[in-house]
């Protein structure tokens, strides 16, 4: 099984959630719906539905192949290692766009990843919360593109470790997706991503030299539920609003009784 590696050179750039060579949006497989992406200090949020699957869509913007190194909450996607640009990953063909459902365990085989949690996430159950709540991907160009149809996004990696047998089941929360109160808003749990159940999603392995050892492109997104979003003032709370009127009243109230 070949792997792609490559020496991280220099401090990466900071990411955005577009670029010129590699898109990035997130999925609820749940309604279908691609999550509205809210800005705010150069970065981008989604609001994530707690016990919802979702899906990591990822879309090659240039005429080459790409080589997309996929972070989940700090963790590769592929490998289940600490994320590293220099790590192995998925590689898209010239201008294709592709849905990722899951950490990968086999080149037929994914475990889907769920909005849960953190204490639930993967990351946290093996030891590593304290990237939890960002999905990111280094894009690396092809040194010698090879043109050619593929029709499922290629990979060349090991299979990544199941979860501790300690898992528990991820708990049932409130519908955080729904519009908060006016009252003011506090933070609840913050979501990471959890190593749901098993889910075929086939690839197949390639060879890709990278054109770079630096990334051509970072580009990230952070995730929270939609309370926790409200609460950090990353969406703005719905107020309700009522234009003025000069006579309010139609006709003449009876007075208090005593």
């Amino acid at each position: 099984m070949r792997i792609v590696f490559a020496a991280l050179a220099a401090v990466l750039a900071a990411p955005v959630n577009a670029g010129t060579l590699i898109d990035l949006a997130i999925v609820d497989r749940e309604t279908g719906q691609v999550l509205t992406q809210h800005h705010r200090d150069g970065c981008a949020h989604v609001a994530g539905a707690p016990d919802h699957r979702y899906a990591i869509r990822l879309s090659n913007r240039s005429g080459g192949r790409v080589l997309a190194v996929l972070s989940v909450d700090g963790v590769n996607a592929v490998t289940g290692e600490t994320a590293d640009p220099g790590q192995n990953g998925y590689v898209l063909g010239p201008w294709e766009t592709t849905e990722i459902l899951g950490w990968r365990k086999s080149l037929d085989e994914v475990a889907q990843f769920t909005f849960t949690a953190l204490p639930d996430s993967y990351a946290a159950l093996t030891g590593r919360p304290d990237d939890v709540g960002v999905i990111g991907v280094a894009a690396f160009r092809e040194r010698a593109p090879i043109r050619r149809r593929e029709t499922a996004p290629k990979i060349a990696a090991e299979a990544m470790p199941a979860p501790p047998a300690s898992v528990r089941e991820q708990k049932a929360e409130s519908a955080d997706a729904a519009a908060p109160q006016a009252r003011a808003v506090r933070p609840a749990e913050r979501l990471g991503t959890g190593h749901g159940e098993r889910e075929s999603s086939s690839v197949t392995q390639t060879r890709f030299v990278r054109a770079s050892e630096r990334p051509a492109e970072q580009v990230a997104v952070w995730y929270d539920s939609y309370r926790n979003l409200v609460a950090r003032g990353i969406i703005a709370r719905p107020v309700a609003e009522r234009t003025p009127q000069p006579f309010p009243g139609a006709f003449v109230a009876d007075p208090p009784r005593r």
